[in-house]
């Protein structure tokens, strides 16, 4: 039977606001996920792949007969069989200076240690791993070269180094940002099932960016689009590292249409470490001139970020946003901004959890202690002075970003309210009189959401459910739940009557992915107005069951803030910090699910720490990776999260049709500076004003001693 025209009046209140459980939670945590590993194939050929143990050198030869001869060996590959491939595109949004080349498997040279340059088809991974171990390669090593200029951009308003001659108070930065892994839980993978009937194939694999997977693999291999059906399964973490596309990856494909058989490929951890893309690595330093009242004047500051000899899509997008996030949400109209990406010998660098706004935000952040400190301001007031105030929003920076809507200054009477401020100062005070060294730190940030276009496909079948379609994808983050809501809100139905589809090629309309925050802002403002379509087709008296399409493009980058507030004590005897209190203060714009919205600030917090605090990927002098595993490479457990004080509230965006803002990045953004700002805070009565992060006990402790060498023990 045909519903009837009027909408659904549920008994309940609006799903939009709410805190649904996330649809796939008892699947993921009973086992029942279907991740790219778990998919099956007809017979397939498993990949491993010979790499380099050299980070720059000739390749004299390579001798793959031993291999070859293996159990279960069906073919071996170099590079020579793959040199006619095309490259991977790279989005230019910094000018580039040398074009990079994107080897599937290294073409006459090595580039850095753990390139792929050769690769065994087996019948099962071991086979094919044992075999891997049988080429005999020659290298002709070299030293490791000079650094090469890839990309650089400017940023220039009013005479910065005009006022900076002229300003009473000058304070200068320099801050090395540590490689990182993102060490996602689940590592690459792809499975390319072949159809020997059509000679297409079906690819699953683990991305942020099914879409583009097919686009990028259809250019490199030469294919038409149409034999290419890409399906993302379910993705265990991806923070930025799965948003492209490995050289390992295209060859997987490569080898399915070579060999007419169906091909596996999973990363292991140490392959992980050394072929993944690495994120971080910036190197930064700005000075900022202050007026005797504590009125920011001009900011000057030059950014260099690393990448190693491929780019992946999103290679450049760190060295800008580390740049032209600057200045951050404060009133500074003169700056002199720069930022170059350089290539190196070492591990490819991508985006990363925040992708370039925690070094922007940690340099700013470092610089407004300074001058609080240079002219006895509170750090809190300090920032409450030069924050733009909200009456000038929509603003355009200097640096030509346009911040849509917010009170800045909210964040900060919000976080000394929920932080109590004024009592985690006295703690402090007191903790220091007893000799201990405790500091509280504070930062504000800002977190751009993506720009762009995104795409949804909705469906109001007869019976009266909904089937929505997006072209955006889920890492594991919730996306189906928070989709569902908007389309029940909107539609006047129950969350129940929604079924939502992602990551599928062939099932799901094109889109972007699931990048740099804007899944909700972009394709969830897509889902809306679908559904605001269906709407409008009920209301000119259509009946059911009825379909929408948009592709959505929003007005511009919804710019998400906040503050945040850490309280620490640092240990004399062993350098071990230690956090009291952690407050974290948000405005994401419409909350469309406040559990997840928390669930993004705790995860996000959880990897700043890390950052701040312990992780670091470390090559040595000859371009060798002594940080491979997790024996080496430290990352936070449970035990090292703090308890969390979570405050948000909602400054809708006008650039987007949903009103929201981005939150996967916050805590990545605002927890370093936060907690950088809190150590030194501890260190200042020693005299200690910079320590570049990770804040390892050992460091610290380093900095202790040398400040104060006859006093290693608690006073």
């Amino acid at each position: 039977m045909t519903p009837p025209m009027s909408r659904i009046s549920p008994d309940f209140s609006s799903p939009i606001g709410r805190a649904l459980p996330s649809r796939r939670s008892a699947d993921f945590v009973t086992g029942h996920g279907c991740y790219t590993d778990d998919v099956r194939l007809q017979d397939p050929l498993h990949i491993a792949f010979l790499r380099a143990v050299e980070p720059c050198g000739k390749i004299e030869s390579i001798d793959v007969t031993e291999a070859a001869e293996g159990e279960g060996v069906h073919a071996v590959h170099t590079g020579a069989d793959v040199a006619a491939l095309g490259a991977l595109s790279v989005n230019p949004v910094i000018p580039m200076v040398t074009q990079m080349p994107y080897p599937v498997l290294a073409q006459g040279e090595v580039l850095a240690v753990g390139q792929p340059m050769a690769a065994v088809l087996a019948d099962h991974p071991m086979r094919a791993q044992d075999a891997a171990e049988q080429i005999w390669a020659e290298i002709a090593a070299t030293d490791l070269p000079e650094r090469t200029l890839v990309a650089e951009k400017r940023w220039s308003h009013g005479d910065c180094e005009g006022v900076m001659s002229q300003a009473p108070i000058v304070v200068e930065a320099t801050l090395q940002h540590a490689r990182l892994a993102p060490a996602s839980m689940e590592p690459r993978a792809i499975a390319v099932s072949y159809d020997q009937d059509t000679h297409c194939a079906t690819i699953y694999h683990s991305t942020q960016t099914p879409h583009r997977t097919r686009s990028e693999l259809s250019q490199i291999l030469g294919l038409d689009i149409s034999r290419l059906h890409v399906v993302a399964p379910d993705v265990g973490g991806a923070f930025g590292m799965k948003a492209s596309l490995y050289p390992e990856e295209v060859f997987a494909v490569w080898a399915a249409f070579q060999h007419r058989r169906d091909v596996k490929w999973t990363a292991t951890r140490s392959e992980e470490f050394l072929s993944a893309t690495q994120g971080r690595g910036v190197h930064s330093r700005g000075r900022m001139a202050v007026s005797n009242e504590g009125e920011f004047l001009a900011l000057e500051a030059a950014v260099e970020a690393p990448v190693g000899r491929w780019l992946p899509n999103s290679g450049l997008i760190t060295g800008w946003n580390a740049a032209r996030i600057l200045p951050g949400g404060y009133a500074i109209k003169d700056v002199n901004i720069t930022t170059q990406v350089y290539a190196e010998n070492l591990g490819p660098t991508g985006i990363y959890r925040g992708a370039g706004r925690p070094e922007a935000n940690a340099l700013l952040e470092r610089l407004v202690d300074k001058a609080a400190k240079a002219i006895g301001l509170d750090p809190l007031e300090i920032r409450r002075r030069n924050l733009l105030r909200a009456d000038k929003l929509p603003f355009e920076t200097a640096t030509g970003n346009l911040l849509d809507s917010g009170d800045y200054a909210r964040a900060l009477q919000v976080l000394s309210e929920t932080g109590e401020y004024s009592a985690a100062l006295q703690r402090r005070d007191a903790a220091r009189a007893n000799g201990q060294l405790a500091g509280v730190g504070t930062a504000f940030y800002l977190e751009p959401s993506g720009s762009g276009w995104e795409s949804a496909r909705v469906i109001w079948q007869a019976d009266g459910t909904v089937e929505v379609a997006s072209g955006a994808s889920s890492q594991g983050h919730g996306r189906e739940t928070a989709f569902a809501q908007i389309a029940a809100d909107t539609l006047g139905l129950a969350p129940e009557q929604i079924t939502v589809r992602l990551a599928d090629s062939r099932t799901c309309p094109e889109g972007i992915g699931a990048l740099a925050s804007r899944s909700t802002a972009i394709g969830g403002s897509a889902v809306l107005e679908a559904c605001q379509n269906l709407l409008a087709q009920r209301d000119a008296g259509q009946a059911l069951p009825l379909t929408a399409e948009v592709k959505y493009e929003n007005k511009g980058q919804a710019w998400g803030y906040g503050a945040y507030l850490i309280a620490v004590e640092i240990d004399r005897a062993t350098g071990m910090l230690s956090i009291q209190q952690a407050t974290c203060i948000d405005d994401t714009g419409r909350i469309i699910n406040p559990a997840q919205v928390e669930g993004q600030v705790r995860g996000g917090f959880a990897q700043g720490l890390g950052e701040a605090l312990m992780e670091q990927l470390h090559y040595d002098a000859d371009g060798q990776l002594v940080t491979g595993s997790f024996m080496d490479y430290a990352m936070p457990r449970a035990s090292d999260i703090p308890d969390l004080t979570i405050g948000k509230f909602e400054t809708p965006s006008p650039l987007n049709s949903l009103g929201a803002k981005g939150v996967g990045e916050a805590g990545t953004i605002g927890a370093p500076a936060a907690l950088l700002n809190a150590a030194l805070d501890a260190l200042a009565p020693l005299g200690i004003d910079h320590i570049d992060m990770p804040l390892t006990p050992q460091k610290l402790w380093h900095a202790i001693h040398a400040a104060s060498p006859d006093t290693t023990t608690n006073r």
